[in-house]
């Protein structure tokens, strides 16, 4: 997804013309200000006041992964966790999923972009040819700036991996960690053998949807794919979005995996903390502990057990090489000392993705200016987490085969993402994040 531009909000986003469609973020925030401190027990992170010099973990990275660890690791009393996140903590606008566009480019994200092709083959069209490449900077990484789309990886996936040599990935040996993470809200999955209920984070459908949806998924059956749940005992065919979403609004990871268990004296989160070298033992090959800069000034920290790194598929990669773990060519020209010539970041690459197929339909049903962006929609969300706020953008889901998927078709290899705007719907104004 590509920003259609940054939000105004008390210094943390960008700063954009005041609009009607600025208003009403705005309002969001102060309204769900107040919602936040008088009725949601889990509203805010408590940061550590001070480092210790020692913890047994050190999990590198806060983000859809770095939250999950950091809460888990510390359900061992006796265990304790370091929770360095580069970032800051969410706001009340990032909780809003129709807002979820304005997210990227803002404070939130590192505001990466590719580097230019030397075969002219991505990013054509893009100014430089270089396409943004959003990545979260804050408390819950990703899923904070991501649509909250709840999509896992098809079974033949994951017997692949282990296949590969890695024992423990085959799908029967994650599904029982997918149950015990979801609290699926929806009464028609969760009784299933492939859902569960009472775990952190929170799976549903979005509360408002546009028609469109549902003729989506007519679409669907009448190509002859089937209206199942893609998250359950098969993945091809059509179905309605399962979204990472709680009472309306956004259940990031730090939301769904720390801020219940915020209170625990073992976790300690630092934020505004950017982790700049990991601490190797060149001569044993062993971590020992992590290099960090908070406030401009530089700390070390050691560890007992493990430092784990967390921090995504470009800055682990990175702070790895950094430290002397990596192509040793690379590393030299560079001037970094090398402990281990490994392919560290060989082979990165990211799906394909294009987003240009448009259909008109003959009488308007989405994200007019007129129709939605408007005191009243604003006020249902604020007041009853209800409306056209609580859509993520995303309402329809389908996994195809082409001529090209395995013959067996089920192991889909085409995924569509159904929106009910396009750029021209509104004039690009929101809907051209998506």
């Amino acid at each position: 997804m590509e920003a259609a531009g940054a939000l105004a909000t008390l210094g943390s986003l960008a700063p954009s013309p005041i609009t009607v469609l600025g208003l009403i973020p705005l309002l969001a925030l102060g309204i769900t200000y107040f919602r936040y401190q008088q009725f949601d027990p889990e509203s805010y992170i408590t940061e550590v006041n001070a480092v210790l010099p020692i913890y047994d973990f050190i999990v590198v990275g806060g983000g859809s992964a770095g939250a999950v660890l950091a809460s888990r690791l510390s359900e061992v009393g006796n265990w304790t966790v370091l929770l360095l996140e580069a970032g800051g903590d969410e706001t009340e606008i990032s909780d809003v999923p129709a807002l979820a566009g304005y997210l990227q480019l803002s404070d939130m994200d590192w505001k990466f972009q590719t580097a230019p092709s030397h075969n002219r083959s991505y990013c054509l069209a893009m100014n430089a040819d270089r396409c943004n490449w959003p990545r979260g900077k804050v408390l819950g990484g990703c899923s904070v700036l991501n649509a909250m789309v709840y999509v896992r990886g098809n079974r033949n996936d994951y017997d692949l991996w282990e296949a590969l040599g890695n024992p423990g990935w085959s799908y029967d040996q994650v599904l029982p960690y997918f149950l015990k993470s979801e609290d699926n809200r929806n009464p028609y999955l969760v009784n299933t053998p492939y859902h569960a209920a009472g775990g952190y984070l929170t799976v549903q459908e979005a509360p408002w949807r546009t028609p469109l949806a549902v003729t989506f998924l007519k679409g669907g059956a009448e190509l002859g794919y089937e209206n199942r749940d893609i998250n359950g005992a098969k993945q091809t065919g059509f179905m309605l979005t399962q979204a990472t979403m709680r009472r309306g609004s956004r259940c990031s990871t730090a939301k769904a995996f720390l801020r219940p268990v915020r209170q625990r004296e073992n976790l300690h989160i630092a934020l505004g903390a950017q982790v700049t070298k990991i601490l190797i033992n060149s001569v044993k090959k062993q971590a020992y502990g992590v290099e960090f800069m908070k406030n401009g000034q530089r700390f070390k920290v050691r560890i007992k057990r493990e430092v784990i790194m967390s921090a995504g598929a470009l800055h682990s990669p990175q702070l790895l090489m950094l430290s002397g773990v990596g192509p040793a060519e690379h590393l030299r020209e560079h001037g970094i000392p090398v402990i281990a010539n490994l392919k560290v970041g060989h082979n990165l690459q990211d799906h394909v993705g294009l987003g240009g197929l448009t259909f008109v339909v003959n009488k308007p049903v989405t994200f007019k200016k007129d129709r939605f962006q408007t005191l009243a929609v604003a006020t249902n969300y604020i007041l009853y987490e209800k409306g056209p706020m609580t859509t993520q953008g995303v309402e329809g889901l389908a996994f195809v085969n082409t001529k090209y998927a395995p013959p067996s078709g089920n192991w889909p290899d085409i995924q569509f993402h159904f929106a009910p705007s396009s750029v021209n719907s509104d004039g690009g104004s929101r809907s051209g994040a998506y």
